[in-house]
């Protein structure tokens, strides 16, 4: 999408603010913050079509801003308003409002080495309780790299190291591969 904004005549397959629409959500789900600075909030083909989508431009800024009480309501709206009545996006509800929650989550994240729950919650605008229950679903699943301390009422965000973690993944796919090793030299002999 981002490539063909500035050069978009397919008037036929869509207007030009569904295209923009388009543009925006796959861009705030599939770039990174500085690319998403340099290519769609300073895209001046982007920022004119904005102005007729308050919604979608709330949505960018609002995330970009680091203003999460009004981004995880942005994303509701647009949830119920735009993905679930779009039949490329329908589909995809569920996957993209995830993936949107845990970049806001780790964007927030990275900004600290801890931070209360009740802090991080009052910035989400939403209870301690739910984002206890959904960050550690994503640390779970590997998707956060935190930790939380509920005595205290903290989350440490652990930093991954990469030696670390190359050195984790040759263990395990050389374990893998000597399993399989074992496995054929089993059925050779045999």
């Amino acid at each position: 999408f981002l490539d063909t904004v500035a050069t978009f005549t397919s008037y036929e397959l869509m207007d030009y603010q569904t295209f923009v629409t388009y543009t925006v959500i796959c861009s705030v789900v599939a770039l990174e913050r500085p690319k998403l600075r340099e290519k769609v909030i300073r895209g001046s083909e982007v920022l004119e079509i904005l102005h007729g989508l308050p919604v979608i431009k709330d949505y960018l800024f609002s995330l970009y801003e680091c203003r999460y009480g009004d981004f995880f309501k942005c994303l509701a709206a647009i949830e119920q308003n735009l993905l679930k009545k779009d039949r490329y996006l329908e589909k995809h509800v569920q996957y993209y409002v995830r993936e949107m929650r845990i970049i806001a989550y780790n964007q927030l994240l990275q900004s600290y080495s801890s931070l209360t729950i009740k802090g991080m919650a009052q910035a989400f605008d939403c209870t301690d309780t739910f984002l206890d229950k959904e960050l550690s679903r994503f640390i779970a699943a590997g998707r956060l790299n935190c930790k939380i301390d509920k005595v205290r009422g903290i989350i440490e965000t652990t930093r991954p190291d990469s030696k670390n973690f190359l050195y984790q993944e040759v263990i395990k796919k050389g374990d893998l591969l000597l399993n399989r090793v074992q496995k054929l030299s089993r059925v050779i002999n045999i």
